[in-house]
């Protein structure tokens, strides 16, 4: 079988660039391991655990693939407001989408709902589809990328896109080097039943052990609903998941110093222990990575999932322009534009992201003390909050055109 253009990964961001180049007229085909079937919703159904900050950038490119409709029909919860605050302290930060004329910081919205919005568009499009189809080998043939799949099927295409996550078996299996590192913390994630509402705000706190994340969800009426996101180091997180529910319950509920009431209920919890990941280079003629199989950045922002959009989003505007004035879409000249763009971008967050991980780990008392200072002296400075939201919103930097107002 073969295609102009295969991406390996049907997942958000693998989705996203597929219905990005929907009208290229290029014969695309997507590779995935999973079925490829879109769930029915059920309103009263539990959470999934895994959910998604989706930033107004992320939101802007989806609305213009068609598919922000299919998870408003489902479910997202919008938050205005952010407040931060340091557990060894008294620092603390506010941010607000009204300071900069937003109405809105971003949407929480489980995984799964994202997943299935794009999914529908993927089967309503012409777009090729190969569900439970596994990559076990992969080599250069000629000009093409020869795909063998585990039941012996061989596929070629001279573009080939890596969209397969952060153990993605294309950049394993083309050999592309990475820089990672293990942050020696494990994430627990769930979703809680609160006492309080939530007020559309996501809330966060650092905990001597790490972060502790409460992000709203649109929960049954009457009922106070966050999804939780839980850093801490591995002993103390296999104690946690060790705990009743009840138990579990009442240790969240002090971590997090009863801002929300009491936590009532906890869903079913896992366990993702954190690594670090970035490829070193995104593209090698006729290939490219995006997403968690070019990088993949701790979770305190909740910003991984909409790097990955505009990866998506950037490699697609490429490749359009490209196509416009007849270049080889494979030519390493071309998929170079990707790689610029989008490589320093997300080193600058990860950079970021690590850097405030370590100092809400430091130990020292002048550092603690420095922090909070830091914490409140910022709360107080209107122009620096306002860059941080625009950040937050994903309307800073070189956005592609899907993502533009």
């Amino acid at each position: 079988m073969r295609a102009d253009l295969i991406i390996v990964g049907a997942g958000m961001v693998g989705s996203t660039l597929a219905l990005a180049l929907e009208h290229s007229g290029l014969d695309i085909l997507i590779v995935d391991g999973s079925p490829l079937s879109v769930a029915p919703f059920a309103a009263d159904a539990p959470f999934e655990p895994r959910v998604s900050a989706l930033s107004v950038a992320s939101q802007r490119i989806i609305e213009r693939l068609g598919a922000w409709q299919g998870i408003a029909s489902r479910r997202a919860c919008p938050y205005g407001e952010m407040r931060v605050w340091d557990g060894s302290g008294t620092g603390s930060i506010h941010f607000a989408a009204a300071s900069v004329h937003a109405d809105t910081l971003g949407h929480i919205v489980e995984n799964r709902v994202v997943q299935d919005a794009l999914l529908e568009r993927l089967h309503d499009s012409q777009i090729g589809l190969l569900p439970g189809a596994r990559l076990e080998q992969l080599r250069r043939s000629g000009d093409d990328w020869l795909l063998t799949l585990e039941d012996g099927r061989q596929l070629r295409a001279p573009l080939l896109v890596a969209a397969d996550g952060a153990n993605s078996a294309v950049r394993r299996l083309a050999g592309c080097a990475t820089r990672e590192w293990d942050y020696l913390h494990h994430a627990i994630v769930t979703s809680v039943r609160c006492e309080r509402p939530h007020q559309a705000t996501a809330w966060q706190r650092f905990t001597d052990d790490g972060p502790l994340a409460f992000l709203p969800l649109a929960g049954p009426a009457g009922e106070h609903w966050c999804s939780i996101v839980w850093s801490t180091v591995p002993a103390e997180a296999e104690r946690l998941m060790a705990l009743g529910d009840e138990d579990f319950c009442r240790e969240l509920t002090r971590a997090f110093e009863s801002r929300l009431g009491q936590v009532l209920h906890a869903d079913r919890r896992l366990c993702i222990p954190l690594r670090q990941r970035h490829a070193k280079r995104y593209i090698e003629p006729g290939l490219a990575l995006i997403g968690d199989a070019a990088h993949t950045i701790h979770p305190l922002a909740g910003q991984g999932v909409n790097l990955g959009f505009l990866d998506a989003a950037v490699l697609a505007e490429v490749l359009l322009h490209a196509a416009e004035r007849g270049e080889n879409l494979a030519d390493e000249r071309v998929l170079s534009r990707y790689e610029r763009r989008r490589m320093p971008y997300n080193l600058a967050m990860m950079a970021a992201m690590e850097g405030f991980e370590r100092l809400f780990q430091a130990d020292p008392l002048p550092l603690r003390l420095l922090r909070n200072i830091g914490l409140d002296l910022v709360d107080g400075q209107a122009e620096a909050k306002a860059l941080f939201v625009r950040q937050a919103l994903g309307l800073s930097g070189d956005l592609p055109e899907l993502a533009r107002a």
